[in-house]
């Protein structure tokens, strides 16, 4: 059911996406050099590697690491990045990942395929056998500003509780949180 759930949705967003899509894409582009769409390698279900889509936000020679670890990150924003992270607008085109099958619209963070500790640390919950999504219950429980220990205790939380009912739940808190650009670091 979650499969078709996300299906169904995803295919419903396309045409509302649209405008907004081609938008961003063209202010990505015209503001800074590069593509318009940066491909980061992830952690998707079973720890296998997959590669999510997102409006680039960051300058071309921005180091591949989590953005909380880079000294300065405001320092490799493109000029209109930061505004494409605090509204979730870069979050768009993963889109493509959910319509594909390799994310859900719910489910915990796709990690970095760099990120050994939080990869580590949801394996060792079986958080792994779920399918990354767009948002998630750590997601609406503090976003970036959680440290990974608290951030996998919370996968771990929606992995035993999981449905169709707390699915809707954090697609509403995510909604909401978006809106009041809740728990976003830049």
């Amino acid at each position: 059911m979650k499969r078709a759930f996300d299906l169904l949705l995803g295919l419903a967003l396309l045409v509302p996406l649209t405008l907004p899509l081609l938008l961003v894409a063209l202010a990505v582009r015209l503001t800074s050099r590069g593509p318009v769409l940066y491909w980061s390698d992830r952690v998707g279900r079973d720890n296998r590697i997959f590669r999510m889509p997102k409006f680039r936000s960051m300058r071309i020679d921005t180091p591949t690491v989590a953005t909380h670890l880079l000294h300065d990150p405001t320092r490799w924003m493109t000029p209109i990045g930061s505004l494409l992270r605090t509204s979730s607008l870069d979050e768009l085109p993963q889109l493509w990942s959910i319509l594909r099958g390799d994310m859900s619209f719910v489910g915990p963070r796709p990690a970095l395929y760099n990120q050994d500790d939080l990869v580590r640390l949801r394996t060792e919950a079986g958080v792994q056998r779920l399918l990354p999504g767009l948002t998630g219950w750590a997601q609406v429980n503090g976003r970036d500003e959680l440290p990974i220990a608290q951030k996998v205790a919370l996968d771990a939380w929606y992995l035993q509780h999981r449905s169709f009912a707390l699915d809707l739940r954090i697609l509403a808190l995510t909604a909401w949180k978006v809106l009041k650009r809740d728990g976003v670091s830049h």
